[in-house]
């Protein structure tokens, strides 16, 4: 009867959120034929990583889904085809890569230390014009392997233009539908690391950061907050910009009590939400039918003080209604007009988030009072 409802459990989620036949791992795989460097009209992004996985010498991955004790740092180069289509990922089904019309992952390196890491970051900040030396700390979710979430996080760069600098927090996701509850407590573990790497960004040259969490990856970022509004000073995020939680996947009563227990202003809290979002419906159904935030009432989210964006008239998205942040070519667009920072030659600010999309008829935007 156990074996019946597991494979029952595991049946839904892979048809409610994902394929349970992914394409290969690639971080490091080269081509031989067609090599990543030689198709000069390609677009590269560099992304610095802060991971809870395992490391691991299997081909292609990098980091497994296993939990490491220690916190690694690292960092690899996406390419990105030139023919590649805003919100697609266009990610091979077999090795190696083309790079000419698949995304490919080369140049992994790995950091001894934070300091290594940090020079690193400012080297690649050093690149850039005053006004984009900032950082993008992306949380990925559920079910991702790390190969998943460094092509998410290289898309979402590229398609908004971001001009900063990416980071990557891996935490330590099985990558497997079946393990919703091994994902919860690598999420829930990782808490003490993603306070420890946003300790190492602030002792960077980043002029400010974002953070932007999807899915799961909300709940460790709430989790993260939390501990660190109540019980460090100075406070940890206290350079951060805008906090961007795009379908959270957490309990909507944990999350109003996550709030009621932060210490300080809410006001940079941007919470992504979709009524029609498959995979936070089986979710709920999995977690006792309680109402996950990113499907939530957009109104009563909106009361308890932070600001909501409701895509649930989005269709155009090629991920699927739980990505739409990325996989819809207008939504990852508009995110990226509001990571633009101040113009520091007329000291013109770019318009808000919340300004732009309240000029996209399909995006109802709730501001608290």
């Amino acid at each position: 009867m156990i074996a019946t409802v597991r494979a029952l459990v595991t049946l839904v989620l892979c048809a409610g959120l994902l394929s349970c036949t992914r394409p290969p791992d690639l971080i490091g795989i080269d081509n031989g034929t067609e090599p990543v460097l030689s198709v000069s009209d390609a677009s590269r992004q560099k992304i610095f990583i802060a991971t809870t996985r395992e490391a691991t010498e299997a081909i292609g991955v990098f980091y497994s889904g296993e939990r490491a004790p220690d916190l690694g740092l690292s960092s690899v180069v996406v390419s990105i085809p030139p023919s590649h289509q805003s919100g697609m990922i266009e990610r091979p089904t077999r090795l190696p890569p083309d790079p000419r019309t698949e995304f490919a992952v080369i140049e992994p390196s790995v950091y001894a230390n934070s300091d290594s890491f940090v020079a690193g970051l400012n080297a690649e900040l050093a690149r850039r014009a005053p006004q984009d030396r900032d950082v993008l700390l992306f949380i990925h979710g559920y079910n991702n392997t790390f190969t998943d979430s460094v092509l998410r996080i290289a898309q979402f760069v590229e398609d908004t233009n971001f001009s900063g600098v990416p980071v990557l927090f891996a935490w330590a996701s099985a990558g497997k539908a079946s393990h919703y509850v091994y994902d919860l407590n690598s999420a829930l573990a990782a808490r003490p690391q993603l306070l420890k790497t946003a300790r190492i960004l602030g002792s960077s040259r980043a002029r400010g950061i974002d953070l932007f969490a999807h899915s799961m990856g909300s709940l460790v970022t709430v989790e993260a907050l939390v501990e660190a509004s109540v019980s460090e000073r100075p406070y940890t995020f206290d350079r951060v910009n805008n906090v961007m939680f795009a379908a959270p996947d957490i309990d909507l009563d944990l999350f109003k009590t996550q709030l009621n227990r932060m210490q300080g202003d809410t006001g940079n809290f941007f919470v992504f939400v979709s009524r029609d979002d498959r995979a936070l419906m089986v979710s709920r159904r999995i977690s006792g039918g309680v109402e996950r935030v990113g499907a939530a009432d957009a109104a009563e989210l909106s009361s308890l003080g932070v600001t909501v964006i409701d895509l649930s008239e989005i269709d155009d998205s090629a991920s699927g209604t739980h990505s739409k942040f990325a996989g819809s070519p207008e939504v990852v667009q508009l995110i990226g007009s509001s990571l633009e920072k101040d113009n520091f030659d007329t000291k013109v600010k770019p318009p808000t988030l919340v300004e732009v999309l309240n000029d996209v008829p399909v995006v109802r935007v709730l501001v608290p009072d």
